[in-house]
């Protein structure tokens, strides 16, 4: 277990990734919402007098947060309180910072904690950790490759019949990406809307593809699929430059009409009686 358990009562969890750039270009990337946006989901910031308040991301239809800014201190730390998921859970305190490192690097950490007398929320503390590896991966290409440039994002999450392993199987044919390797060349095949671009990242358990994008234009495509009680599967294109929005605008109902075939919601059980 990797929650960090205080006499307090305070648990906790960390990450952290060591991404290219200065103090500076990190802090865009992380404490903005044109920055936060371009690796993570969509995301802007509440000012007050010119000082942020809150932040609010959306994580899909229903499905969006909102935190208030409880410290800011640019471009070293910032820190915000979000309510529990639950009536019943404790609310949760997130604090991001920027190290400096040699070699034009910095090191990006994110800690989450909250206080609470028993192990009720340990698994919501974990799941949260394990999260991050994945968009940190997509903030590491965004810094390497397209750093202050303009971006657009679509996300397209599905609940799919049949078990992760089975989703993965009929994602990963369908694409194509049966057998790729890091650093290889990949192609969308035909029926399937433009993609390509170089394979950064490839694991099964989880189920993770990272494809840094030069179609349709610069980007990077996240697929996988998730087991939140359901299985989901998830496509999401973070697209740069100029024509990002463009980009956008025009696949979007591309892939949406792709995942909801491949993918049809699971029929309910029928009512007995």
């Amino acid at each position: 277990m990797s929650v960090k358990k205080e006499a307090s009562g305070r648990r906790s969890v960390q990450v952290e990734v060591e991404v290219p750039g200065t103090p500076e270009e990190v802090w865009q990337a992380i404490a903005t919402g044109p920055g936060v946006s371009s690796w993570f989901v969509p995301t802007e910031m509440e000012f007050v007098d010119g000082k942020p308040v809150a932040v609010m991301s959306n994580f899909g239809p229903g499905m969006e947060s909102r935190a208030t800014m409880t410290k800011w201190d640019p471009p070293r730390m910032f820190a915000a309180e979000s309510p529990g998921w639950t009536p019943e859970m404790p609310s949760m305190a997130t604090e991001w910072t920027v190290e400096a490192k040699a070699g034009g690097t910095c090191v990006v950490r994110v800690v989450h904690a909250l206080f609470a007398a028993t192990d009720d929320w340990d698994n919501q503390l974990e799941g949260t950790e394990h999260g991050w590896p994945g968009f940190f991966r997509t903030l590491r290409i965004y810094l390497t490759h397209f750093r202050g440039q303009r971006s657009a994002i679509m996300q397209k999450m599905a609940v799919a019949a049949g078990t992760e392993a089975e989703i993965w199987e009929t994602l990963t044919t369908a694409l194509g990406l049966k057998g790729v390797t890091v650093g290889q060349r990949w192609t969308a095949p035909a029926g399937v809307p433009a993609l390509g671009g170089v394979v950064e990242h490839f694991t099964q358990s989880p189920n993770d593809v990272l494809v840094r994008l030069d179609t349709p234009g610069p980007g990077v495509a996240a697929l996988g699929t998730y087991n939140c009680g359901q299985t989901m599967v998830g496509v999401n294109l973070y697209m740069y430059g100029d024509q990002a929005a463009a980009n956008v605008g025009r696949d979007k109902p591309l892939w949406e009409a792709w995942i909801d075939e491949r993918f049809p919601m699971p029929t309910p059980p029928a009512k007995a009686g």
